[in-house]
């Protein structure tokens, strides 16, 4: 086959169908390199591009197939040879002119095809022009050209960051996250992070707020999430459990009655509000003690005469420690015996013979009751029931009130970073989809404010997505999310889904991330996940995703021009998340794993038991 005296020229086309053009090689390329005013392009790349010159347009076409498999069907039986690829056409630019998506005429018979340099590389992706396009790392193959992002459709259209175990990933988050709360760049940024594995505390600890149950120095703040501001729904599920609607109903009455009760006392704090506007779901404080033994009473009580007109029992004060039997009020006013601080249950007096009688109250609570009970005196959940800080009076009265929680939670800091490491597992789900929950809330009423997410958008940023949002998942969390992702794009509410198996993440919540930054995959099933979300007519583009080194990805979607193959901008080494591998052997002079002399020191497991039982990372 004959050559063209234009080094850039590598081959014509031959065939075209639909968006798909095969290529033939000319035969006088001995070598996958070719010089062009002294510069060295690979030629023939899968996911390199070409270019296809139409006069004053040229076409613009990503490489997808090389070799035997790039013929075309109808000349496979025929002897032309192995030097083929097959290319799909993506978009078109003019000389001197922007490149665009999509393209508007097609390419004719021996047209011929040419190397794309780097001059044509920087038009394809672009130039940084307006605040919206921010670098986060560089071209593969191509270090001098900037990867570009548009910020607008990263955050507002949703994106997801997969890759296998080991690929990076959590790296490559903190790479992202560190270009979007630049402070010179974006002095507003907004961003929340869920750490699930608390592995990013110290990559961020001098630019987020860190928020752990059980933070461990000064700098960190105590994770809370009080019970008086979730939703009615999620405050009887988490606190009650199952409870039947008749049940619900009366508890939602009592509730009702303590928040309003707490307007009432205060009413100088809430002139903004009137009592009749106020529901269960309203988030007012109210003293969770005085609902707890209100029930108990009802339920657990004993009397001296059977259903109508009893009389409560004395309570036995064998059982409780001196000073608990001071009286509280209800709402109503009524006389109860019992304590709210110091906190403890009355005990009544047991059925020893036909004097005494159980209460007829129509709440079926007895095992609700108890395993509230238990929960109460387990430290932890106090983050929840006993929140530092947040926890109401008897009448309501509280230090810090919801202004200061949202302020904590995402007005403070360009970033903060929950650590849930610490979370039961068994509440994760609940606590992350309540979290999400109230941030949403909160920021679609104050949308049109000043701090709302219209003027100051939000990130929310979910590491190892598919731990609670599953494809069978039910729960809050996924609940939630799939609300972020539906509506957040309206109200300033971005998504950031992260995990290592993207087969496992709801396929509703994951079909909306407008962008995706794949690293390295091997799972068919999770390519084929990524291979779903690519809209450009490049599928092929997944072939590479197992061959991807590490730290390297590719990024498709709206937020980018082109698809494009990038080294994300990493943090420095010391500053990266606590995910790396360990070391199992290393040989050198510092034996490390395997290597090391065994050597156990005194208190070495008293030490990990201490860690164990305190559920804290450092001894203190």
């Amino acid at each position: 086959m004959q050559t063209s005296k234009n080094p850039a020229v590598i081959g014509v086309v031959r065939s075209i169908s639909g968006s798909n053009v095969s290529v033939q090689l000319y035969s006088s390329l001995n070598s996958t390199i070719s010089y062009i005013y002294g510069n060295g392009y690979k030629v023939g790349q899968v996911g390199g591009f070409v270019k296809i010159p139409q006069g004053y347009v040229n076409l613009y076409g990503s490489i997808v197939q090389i070799g035997a498999d790039a013929v075309p069907d109808l000349l496979k039986d025929r002897n032309v040879g192995l030097r083929w690829m097959t290319v799909q056409l993506v978009g078109e630019g003019a000389n001197g002119q922007p490149f665009e998506r999509g393209i508007s005429q097609y390419p004719m018979i021996d047209d011929e095809v040419h190397i794309v340099t780097e001059d044509d590389l920087v038009n394809i992706y672009g130039r940084q022009h307006g605040a919206e396009f921010v670098p986060i790392g560089v071209i593969s193959g191509a270090e001098n050209i900037p990867a570009l992002v548009d910020v607008n459709k990263l955050v507002s259209r949703h994106c997801a960051i997969v890759g296998s175990t080991g690929t990076g990933k959590s790296t490559t988050v903190a790479g992202v996250i560190n270009t979007l709360i630049d402070t010179d760049r974006f002095p507003s940024s907004r961003i929340v992070l869920i750490d699930i594995h608390g592995e990013y505390g110290s990559t961020f600890e001098n630019k987020a707020n860190i928020f752990r149950i059980n933070s461990g120095n000064a700098q960190e703040k105590k994770l809370v999430v009080p019970y008086w501001a979730m939703s009615f729904d999620e405050f009887v599920n988490f606190s009650f459990g199952d409870v039947s609607d008749s049940d619900r109903a009366q508890i939602a009455e009592y509730v009702l009655r303590l928040k309003k009760l707490t307007v009432r006392e205060h009413a100088e704090k809430y002139t903004y509000l009137k009592e009749d506007q106020i529901t269960a779901d309203t988030p007012i404080p109210f003293s969770l003690k005085r609902l707890f033994l209100y029930l108990y009473r009802l339920v657990f009580s004993t009397h001296h005469a059977p259903q109508t007109g009893q009389k409560f029992c004395e309570i036995d004060n064998d059982f409780n420690p001196a000073n608990t039997t001071e009286e509280f009020s209800d709402c109503d006013g009524k006389k109860l015996s019992g304590s709210i601080e110091p906190f403890c249950v009355p005990t009544y007096k047991a059925i020893v013979d036909k004097q005494i009688y159980l209460a007829k109250a129509s709440l079926n609570l007895k095992r609700q009751l108890l395993q509230l009970q238990a929960r109460l005196s387990d430290p932890r959940y106090d983050f929840v029931f006993n929140p530092e800080g947040f926890v109401p009076s008897e009448k309501g009265a509280l230090n810090n009130d919801l202004e200061v929680l949202l302020k904590n939670w995402y007005g403070e800091k360009t970033l903060s970073v929950f650590d849930v490491s610490g979370v039961p597992s068994s509440i994760l789900m609940d606590i992350v989809g309540i979290m999400l929950r109230l941030m949403y809330d909160s920021l679609f009423w104050g949308r049109k404010l000043e701090q709302g997410a219209r003027e100051r958008p939000l990130l929310i940023v979910m590491e190892e997505a598919h731990n609670y949002l599953g494809t069978n998942n039910n729960n809050r969390a996924s609940s939630i999310v799939r609300r972020i992702v539906k509506e957040g794009r309206k109200y300033g509410i971005g998504a950031m889904i992260v995990s290592q198996r993207p087969s496992e993440i709801d396929p509703t919540i994951l079909s909306q991330c407008g962008t995706t930054i794949s690293l390295r995959l091997t799972n068919s099933n999770d390519k084929g996940i990524v291979a779903n979300t690519v809209s450009d007519n490049l599928s092929g583009l997944v072939n590479m995703l197992p061959i991807l080194k590490t730290g390297e990805s590719i990024i498709v979607g709206e937020a980018v021009r082109m698809p494009m193959r990038v080294n994300i901008q990493l943090p420095e080494v010391s500053l990266r998340p606590d995910s790396q591998d360990p070391c199992v052997a290393k040989n050198s002079e510092q034996k490390k794993g395997w290597n090391k002399k065994l050597q156990i020191k005194d208190g070495a497991y008293l030490d990990i038991t201490k860690t164990w039982r305190t559920q804290k990372l450092e001894i203190n």
